[in-house]
């Protein structure tokens, strides 16, 4: 079926100024179950790095009512490019968890949005099971260090000194009890098959993400090299064991894609740099769309599967395109689809570097719709449409 793909215009703000609005990342649920509900932050500025001072304000928006925007609580761990790990917890129709700092300790935080009860667990979370049971947590202090623009600022890293530390890394935590334990060693990781570009590197883990059960989850071990940093990307299970390197090259964005499949942009000998379908536990890798998919982006599954919504960095002229692809079979080693592009956005000079606005656009819980944070107007700014006509 060939469908006419949309400019753009289609795009609705949900927000308006004079304050900043955004989301964050793309793999966190901001819509409620009965997709009426957003979750967003509030700021006064987002023109500069968060201070440890700065709050940003936890909104909800009622798509029902006109868009109507309630602040509900407010944070101080966030970051541009993560906010505060906010989204709605898995279970649960009315309770949200975010991540904020209290007193010398970064913490997450359990809210219910209709009785505003609140509980604080001992660490921040970075990814929440689809159980809502448990989560995953890492170092924010470290992390903002090492890649500034995804950790947290106003607490020191107490492994600041060491280059790759034992105890420190992926911890596991129960939400319910707070109970929780380093499940993966940053020392253990630097010492699993190394290379030369890693004598005198500083180590640690970013991007955590459990699979739809919730058995085994993805992480990046990462360590600067020189100018840059070098990536390996692993999944292990649960509780840390069955450690499997993914065989490929410079892993960026990712997402699981079912139990046992990860969708990732990276680099392997046979296909170059692309988008590839990766099994878990094994070597079998293939490139997604490798025609039509040229370029990273922030990539995610609709929740019924067979589409893929993803995006792309700003072009020579500030542009960046929303797009979705439509899985249409296998061709030899790669898969090959259908590209429809829903609009371009331009990016502003002035959002550069720590403080960019990307895109990240998310699914809503029925796939009708997606969500996305934008300056094309201006200001920073959530924007909604509506792709059922698509899809």
């Amino acid at each position: 079926m060939e469908v006419a793909p949309l400019d753009g215009s289609a795009a609705q703000a949900v927000t308006k100024g004079p304050e900043t609005h955004f989301f964050g990342y793309y793999d966190k649920d901001q819509w409620d179950e009965s997709d009426r509900y957003l979750l967003g932050l509030q700021t006064d500025f987002d023109d500069r790095p968060p201070r440890p001072e700065d709050e940003a304000r936890i909104i909800l928006i009622d798509t029902h009512e006109n868009n109507r925007t309630e602040v509900i609580a407010a944070t101080r761990s966030w970051c541009w490019q993560q906010g505060c790990m906010l989204q709605w917890l898995p279970g649960s129709s009315t309770q949200i968890i975010y991540n904020d700092r209290i007193g010398d300790r970064f913490v997450g935080v359990i809210l219910d949005t209709a009785t505003r009860k609140r509980r604080v667990v001992p660490r921040p979370v970075y990814t929440v099971c689809s159980d809502g049971n448990q989560a995953l947590s890492l170092n924010f202090s470290r992390l903002a260090v090492t890649r500034p623009g995804y950790g947290y600022v106003g607490l020191i890293d107490p492994y600041g000194d060491d280059p790759h530390p034992r105890d420190d890394g992926v911890y596991r935590m129960d939400l319910g009890t707070g109970d929780n334990q380093l499940v993966v060693s940053i020392d253990h990781l630097a010492n699993l098959d190394p290379d030369e570009s890693m004598q005198g590197a500083t180590h640690w883990v970013n991007h955590l993400l459990f699979n739809p059960s919730g058995n085994r989850f993805i992480f990046l071990h990462r360590w600067n090299s020189g100018r840059s940093f070098r990536t390996r990307m692993y999944t292990a299970n649960a509780d840390g064991t069955s450690l499997h390197r993914v065989p490929i090259e410079n892993a960026s964005h990712f997402i699981w894609y079912g139990d046992d499949q990860i969708m990732v942009w990276a680099k392997t000998e046979r296909f170059g740099t692309a988008y590839h379908l990766c099994r878990d536990m094994t070597d079998e890798v293939k490139a997604i769309g490798p025609s039509v998919l040229t370029k990273d982006g922030h990539c995610t599954v609709s929740p019924r599967g067979g589409w893929v919504l993803t995006d792309e960095y700003p072009d020579k002229y500030g542009d960046r395109p929303i797009i979705l692809y439509k899985f249409n079979g296998e061709l030899g080693g790669a898969i090959e689809g259908q590209r429809i592009d829903l609009g371009r956005f331009k990016s502003l000079p002035k959002y550069k570097g720590e403080i960019r606005c990307d895109l990240h656009p998310r699914w809503n819980r029925s796939g009708s719709k997606i969500c996305f944070d934008s300056v094309h107007e201006g200001r920073r700014q959530i924007y909604i449409m509506d792709v059922s006509g698509i899809v």
